[in-house]
């Protein structure tokens, strides 16, 4: 007798439908792709989009993008990509309490912040100086899986990244996809405040008072807390939600962060410097469309978006290595 049991695409699809609860997205119902595939005999579409995702390289790039200190020099410090494989864990955390379905969270969780240009939302801020409205790493996210590295991802995984962030007023019709806000917001401002006091930015009895009394030291306690929080108000509310205490210490805790650590006075140079990166290098391809790498040049695309695509690509130390050499003045010819 073998020790091994195959398991097929079919059979997993059984056992969603035996396992997962009944407001489960289950994978034999997605909404499907743009471009029609055939089913694949071992793998459930939620599972071709998890594994497309995580080898791409729009996700290897995240390795080299700033979480919150730019271009740090510590080991230790989280990046673009700790950050996501962290959001992912929390988010199937959540979902395996709740029954739902594990790799469809995961699949958005992964993809979540692909488009996050360099120097994360101060390179965001940057961007949006030359587009009407407000530039979104979401929407670059769907951007980069659907024209840059075109992965054909299914529907529900797309709506999943697209309405991740708590700004957009959207919510994604999977309780899947509406999991990834908070798995997001846990993740970073529980590792933020822990980079911050390895910083030496932030000491513990700096924290509020409510927020302390709400999570308990920071580190584990915190994500072991708010995740609970959520399992506990979704299962009792039949609906994605964390509990309103937790949520109003969640919401104390972020103000703190922006005020502590993200829009800190003594970072202010930092900051401009990493702004007047992105603009430099947006304004200089703008008029040299050209020098363009023939992969972000789309027909179907203004001259704008090709070069905001390009530079919105680049990892933190891809940026200022371009922007040195575009800018800085050569001693020696």
């Amino acid at each position: 007798m073998s020790e091994f049991v195959l398991r097929t695409r079919e059979i997993a699809e059984e056992r969603e439908a035996l396992n997962l609860a009944p407001g489960a997205t289950m994978s034999s119902a997605t909404r499907g792709r743009a471009v029609p595939e055939d089913l694949d005999p071992w793998w459930t579409p939620f599972e071709r989009d998890r594994d497309r995702i995580l080898h791409s390289k729009a996700f290897r790039r995240l390795k080299h993008k700033t979480q919150v200190f730019m271009n740090p020099e510590g080991d230790h410090f989280v990046t673009r990509m700790t950050h996501t494989l962290q959001v992912t864990q929390i988010g199937g955390a959540i979902a395996t309490a709740l029954s739902l379905n594990v790799t469809l969270t995961e699949a958005v969780c992964l993809g979540h912040d692909v488009g996050h240009s360099p120097f994360g939302h101060t390179g965001e801020d940057a961007l949006s100086e030359f587009v009407d409205g407000e530039w979104l790493h979401s929407d670059q996210s769907v951007r980069i899986f659907e024209v840059l590295e075109p992965l054909n991802l299914t529907h529900e995984v797309l709506e999943g990244i697209r309405t991740h962030p708590w700004r957009v007023k959207q919510q994604a019709t999977t309780p899947e996809g509406r999991i990834v806000r908070f798995a997001d917001r846990i993740a970073y401002l529980a590792h933020d405040a822990l980079d911050a006091l390895r910083a030496e930015i932030l000491v513990p009895s700096m924290f509020p008072d409510s927020v302390m009394r709400a999570f308990g030291e920071p580190g584990r306690e915190w994500v072991s807390t708010m995740v609970q929080s959520v399992i506990d108000e979704s299962h009792r509310k039949d609906a994605i939600a964390m509990e309103p205490a937790t949520l109003e210490a969640m919401h104390t805790l972020r103000t703190f962060m922006f005020a502590a650590v993200y829009l800190r006075p003594s970072a202010e140079s930092q900051r401009r410097r990493a702004q007047q990166i992105v603009r430099d290098l947006v304004t200089y391809y703008l008029e040299h469309l050209d020098e363009l790498p023939e992969s972000y040049r789309h027909d179907t695309a203004d001259g704008l978006t090709q070069v905001i695509d390009y530079v919105a690509g680049m990892t933190d130390r891809y940026a200022i290595r371009s922007h040195d050499e575009l800018f800085r003045p050569r001693l020696f010819s």
